[in-house]
């Protein structure tokens, strides 16, 4: 069946192209493939046809219809999988950072699905053939844990998990500045950046809940090590809160400094910790994947030029 998307123009998402505010709310669509189903009749204006560049109005209802991608074969790949837990239900898998989790418009190989396919042959298939088994997704600049369902039972069930804010999940992070208070809550609503549809932003009228917990693990002279535990888990919900507290994620040019720090390509920031119900024993299980050997070399780096100062555990 194919996805009805409907949209609703605030007064913040006025004045942008068509094409440009479709792409903005459809991260997994790239302008291209937006601007084809505009030329395939799939996107309405208040009823009637569009062109791409049409200036979106406040009060404007927009529909879009993704046609379901039916023809799409993600071929199985053989990529190396770091696994560290794998049963008949599920499959937990440590991404590295630079690695897409699944297949995109332009991008339909090297992802983390392409490696699970040819390491499961079968997934489960809530998701379509381009999100076979992901139930939740990292960054392509993220390192970490992440959970695959091998069938659709227990996809229900961790996707259950996930909305019942039942499932675990701490990150570490090196943020930029000093960081007062050595626990704290960032509890502020995501949604688009009306500014810039590309990005997300602490959008108080219609933004989605977001709540982030962090504990400070060490404080630097200019930098602060941190864990993160996620309440929610809204779009680079990390990222922005802690750009929104003034605190923006070291290596991360969307939402903070453009220049590059420590020679990093993509920002520092790790899911070391990943804990949940197992769909068919019910028992809790937890996993903890330590820093990947360039984030390691960062810390090692400001410890060698400034020790910092832990914190009490």
């Amino acid at each position: 069946m194919p996805t009805v998307n409907s949209y609703h123009v605030e007064p913040g998402g006025a004045g942008v192209r068509l094409d440009v505010f479709l792409a903005g709310e459809n991260p997994d669509l790239s302008r291209s493939h937006v601007q084809k189903l505009l030329e395939d009749g799939q996107v309405t204006v208040n009823g009637g046809p569009a062109r791409a560049s049409y200036r979106v109005k406040t009060g404007d209802v927009i529909m879009l219809t993704v046609p379901p991608p039916v023809e799409m074969k993600v071929e199985p790949e053989p990529i190396p999988l770091d696994i560290y837990y794998e049963d008949e239900d599920v499959l937990v898998v440590n991404k590295p950072r630079g690695m897409v989790v699944h297949p995109a418009e332009g991008n339909y190989s090297g992802t983390l699905v392409n490696a699970v396919l040819y390491h499961c042959r079968d997934l489960s298939g809530i998701n379509g053939v381009l999100r076979p088994g992901i139930v939740h997704r990292l960054d392509k600049d993220t390192s970490g844990l992440l959970m695959v369902a091998k069938n659709d039972v227990s996809h229900v069930e961790l996707a259950s998990q996930l909305k019942d804010r039942q499932v675990v999940r701490r990150y570490l992070a090196l943020a930029h500045g000093v960081v007062k208070a050595e626990r704290g809550v960032v509890d502020a609503p995501i949604g688009r950046d009306p500014g810039d549809r590309q990005r997300m932003a602490v959008v108080f009228r219609n933004g989605k809940p977001a709540v982030t917990h962090y504990r400070v693990k060490k404080k630097y002279q200019n930098h602060t090590y941190m864990e993160l535990r996620l309440e929610t888990g809204r779009t680079h919900q990390i990222r922005v809160h802690l750009s929104y507290i003034g605190h923006p994620v070291v290596g991360d040019p969307k939402y903070g400094p453009a220049r590059p720090h420590f020679g990093l390509d993509g920002q520092f920031l790790h899911a070391a910790v990943l804990g949940f119900k197992h769909p068919r024993s019910g028992q809790f299980i937890q996993f903890e994947s330590p820093l990947p050997g360039v984030l390691a070399a960062v810390l090692a780096e400001l410890e060698e030029s400034a020790p910092g100062l832990a914190m009490d555990q």
